[in-house]
């Protein structure tokens, strides 16, 4: 019989205060260091140019009054990311001119603003120990992504934990208007759209669910007005275009895959299957284990007159972040292709997942060291993306074995005030 965990926040809100004072004292003087540690890279380590230009490029065109999608180019290819990246990229090109150093600066501020909301959204949920906290700052490859690439992954996922970090404060309008923002800066943020439906669903009735899923599809519409008013199938196939082939050189995750199997359409199918059943499996069997599974949960919130009427309480903070960091972390296993860039993507629940696992602390460490390995080979090898298959698979595995936390907040923790 499976054990179920004890509530997270409420192990964190019962800890003596002095403790949970020192905990914030660790996360704020981290977070210092690392911001000494990104001014020491911008000012030592050269700048790799990649899409910097590409970039600055289709901005170009975008403030030159180019509205047609299939116009809009840069250096490395056609513009594939929705009009939300075009704003945030053409306000830095007025902020920068252009100029690589400034643009360093701005991405520096911006990944120690992530850093400190990823630092949050972990104080929250005591799953960690204190010690722990530092592999958030330990990645070569992320602060090179930040820093050095000047990804627009960084404005995505900084996003993203924007909204993850409202959702625990119950602000899950906002959060989704927030998540969608994150989207319209980059696709691979819908990774994360399966388990939060599950939330909304969870926290919300069916009319708030609705009205959330309307105010995150009206900031798709309104920012991608311009485009979808003068050229809409432009706009549409190229901004939203979810069947990509990625080039099989660049992966590094499906590296010792033959390159005709990597690029058709049967191993993609594979995936995608792949993707679905262990959602499906997990939502079923992990995420709706207290409410007797998927099916009996969906029949409470959709058909309340067959069984008993909906109860929404708050949920737990590790509830959350379990079904949010879970959930993308299955597409990123299920993926056909990760980009170096795409580290970003799931870097930062890489703590929270290999604690939720069962696994000894010092095999957690060497899992986490192979796919920051794993992460830093350029270009990656055959070998190196076995690896790293493995390492996710071993992680996708101890979640699986992991206790199913109680996805309610306890009512002893909801009464308890912080300090």
């Amino acid at each position: 019989m499976e054990v179920v965990k004890p509530v997270a926040e409420e192990r964190y809100l019962l800890l003596p205060k002095g403790l949970r004072v020192s905990q914030w004292v660790v996360a704020s003087t981290l977070v210092a260091l690392d911001a000494l540690i990104v001014c020491f890279i911008i000012a030592l380590v050269p700048y790799t140019k990649i899409d910097w230009d590409a970039y600055m490029s289709q901005v170009d065109g975008f403030l030159k009054g180019e509205r047609d999608y299939m116009r809009l180019e840069g250096d490395t290819g056609p513009l594939v990311y929705p009009a939300g990246f075009l704003y945030i990229f053409a306000a830095l090109k007025y902020a920068t001119e252009g100029l690589v150093f400034p643009a360093q600066v701005v991405f520096g501020v911006l990944y120690i603003i992530n850093l400190a909301i990823v630092m949050l959204i972990y104080l929250k949920i005591n799953v960690l120990p204190l010690w722990a906290f530092s592999l958030l700052c330990l990645s070569k490859r992320i602060h090179s992504i930040f820093v050095l690439r000047l990804f627009n992954d960084c404005f995505a996922t900084t996003l993203l934990h924007s909204a993850i970090a409202l959702l625990f404060y119950e602000h899950w309008y906002l959060g989704l208007i927030i998540f969608s923002a994150a989207v319209s800066v980059k696709m691979n943020v819908l990774l994360y759209a399966p388990p939060l439906f599950l939330l909304l669903l969870k926290r919300l009735s069916l009319k708030g669910v609705i009205t959330s899923l309307l105010g995150a599809a009206l900031v798709q519409l309104l920012s991608g007005l311009p485009f979808l008013l003068s050229h809409p199938v432009a706009y549409i196939s190229r901004a939203y275009n979810l069947g990509r082939i990625f080039v099989h050189f660049w992966s590094v995750n499906f590296k010792f895959v033959p390159g005709d199997i990597f690029v058709s359409k049967t191993f993609a199918v594979f995936l995608l299957v792949g993707h679905l059943t262990l959602l499906g499996l997990f939502c079923h069997k992990k995420w709706c284990k207290h409410e007797g599974g998927l099916l009996c949960f969906l029949r409470s919130r959709i058909f309340p007159a067959i069984s008993c009427k909906p109860d929404f309480q708050v949920l737990n903070k590790e509830h959350i972040l379990t079904l949010m960091f879970v959930g993308n972390f299955i597409g990123i296993v299920c993926a056909r292709s990760l980009h170096y860039q795409f580290y970003s993507w799931y870097f930062y629940s890489l703590p929270f997942l290999l604690w939720k696992t069962p696994f000894p602390t010092p095999f957690r460490l060497i899992i986490f060291a192979t796919v920051e390995l794993c992460w830093n080979i350029y270009p990656s090898t055959s070998l190196s993306s076995l690896l790293l298959l493995s390492a996710h698979l071993l992680i996708l595995f101890g979640l699986w074995l992991s206790p199913s936390e109680l996805p309610k907040a306890s009512s002893s923790s909801a009464d308890l005030k912080e300090d």
